[in-house]
């Protein structure tokens, strides 16, 4: 997987190539000053401006034929302050280069999704998440932006200074102006052991609650056409650590769930009917295993077998029903699901555009292998989580539109309204914001 997501002769393409751009020209700032500079230029030029990340959104979120600024020189930590514990980050750092980072320094962010490809502005700009009790998203850990906006100017933004900004920005779509560093709040570095175990399908949704609730970090992977699932706990631990051995890791993170996985969906994409007994097999391929790490070690994984993807949050209380209904869609409707479906968590918190925005909620996640038809599955999918008052995941594949996120977002009028303030030209507009936020 590569950490850019670009193509030849100035076309721009997203890792799960689903979005193909051409835009009139690209902007590689080295400082903020001089992304300011690029943005002032395009409103003069008449040009509509966009940053792009890794490109790991499935949406056209990042998409313009204006300018697209690139911010790969925008990256590493500006600074550590130990008596607040916190780091501020260049908005261009990858993830995977922050977590490292912070390792070496004896920190560690509390909580992050599986992924560590994406840059930490694009990440958090979209809402991505992992999975907690009592922890958030990445946005949720923020503690001050920096946040360049239409008319060139440079704003800081925590609860003090601009605190209605701040209460947008962490989620902010790219439709507020373009973030150049963020301060996350850190702690020391911890240890983590993660214990991951089958489980029928029917007993985890059965002891969802109790599962929730006894965990720190607790999600499962439910393979559709099966009874089974995967679970996922992580709790904090004295140690030792023991990592997964080397050959293990390979074996399970490598041949297991990126070789074999890709080769089992390269069959499913070519012989459809053979997926659900690919999916019986590929359940009770990962026995059980427990290890213990350093946080970033046992969150984060490997993704190196394409595909798109659909996420929405339900209310954390509608889960059960929400899965039960998917799961009676799969097995009614014909249709050969190759990819299982990831269930995580997220407690409730303070940013407008959250999906976890003023209430406790469930990430049901469905897949498709590239290349697979998936339209039938993600519509059928999306009517299910509808019907639950689901958000869908900024960042992923999705069909609602302006209208239908006022019926879900309590703040959505707040957003839109701190949007026409600070960019009333719309010199940041595009398609999607265009369908999502209204004109």
């Amino acid at each position: 997987m590569s950490s850019t997501a670009s193509g030849k002769s100035g076309t721009w393409r997203n890792w799960g190539g689903t979005v193909t751009v051409r835009p009139a020209r690209e902007v590689m700032p080295a400082s903020v000053d001089e992304l300011a500079a690029a943005v002032r230029q395009a409103a003069e030029d008449g040009l509509k401006v966009k940053a792009v990340g890794s490109g790991h959104s499935f949406t056209a979120i990042a998409a313009t034929d204006g300018v697209s600024i690139r911010p790969q020189l925008l990256t590493g930590i500006r600074n550590i302050d130990r008596k607040a514990m916190t780091v501020t980050v260049e908005a261009g750092t990858p993830l995977k280069r922050l977590n490292m980072a912070l390792a070496r320094e004896g920190l560690s962010l509390t909580n992050m999704g599986d992924i560590m490809e994406q840059t930490v502005s694009g990440a958090t700009s979209t809402g991505t998440h992992g999975t907690g009790r009592e922890s958030g998203s990445l946005a949720a850990q923020i503690r001050e932006l920096e946040l360049v906006t239409a008319d060139g100017s440079v704003l800081t933004c925590s609860e003090k200074e601009n605190p209605e900004i701040f209460a947008a920005a962490r989620v902010g779509l790219g439709a507020l102006g373009i973030v150049t560093a963020i301060t996350f709040a850190v702690e020391p570095v911890f240890l983590l052991t993660a214990r991951e175990e089958p489980m029928p399908l029917d007993r985890v949704l059965a002891e969802f609650d109790q599962l929730r609730a006894e965990n720190e970090h607790f999600e499962f992977y439910w393979f559709p056409h099966t009874g089974n699932t995967n679970t996922k706990r992580n709790n904090r631990s004295a140690g030792p650590p023991q990592p997964v051995g080397q050959l293990a890791g390979w074996f399970e993170d490598e041949f297991l769930s990126n070789g074999v996985f890709h080769a089992a969906q390269l069959l499913g994409r070519a012989v459809p009917a053979v997926v659900p007994t690919v999916a019986r097999i590929s359940s009770t391929a990962l026995s059980a295993r427990s290890y213990t790490d350093i946080p970033y070690k046992v969150f984060t994984s490997p993704r190196r077998v394409r595909f798109v993807e659909m996420e929405y949050a339900v209310p954390g209380e509608a889960l059960v029903d929400t899965l039960r209904e998917l799961r009676a869609m799969v097995d009614r409707s014909g249709l050969r699901v190759n990819f299982p479906v990831e269930v995580r968590t997220a407690p409730a918190d303070d940013i407008a555009l959250s999906t976890a925005s003023a209430r406790d909620s469930a990430y049901i996640a469905v897949h498709m292998f590239r290349g697979t038809p998936y339209q039938a599955y993600f519509t059928a999918a999306e009517r299910i989580f509808t019907a639950h008052e689901g958000r869908p995941h900024w960042g992923k594949v999705h069909t609602r539109d302006a209208d239908y996120f006022a019926g879900v977002y309590p703040r959505f009028g707040e957003f839109t309204a701190l949007r026409d303030r600070l960019d009333p030209d719309r010199l940041f507009q595009n398609d999607y914001l265009r369908r999502v936020l209204g004109q």
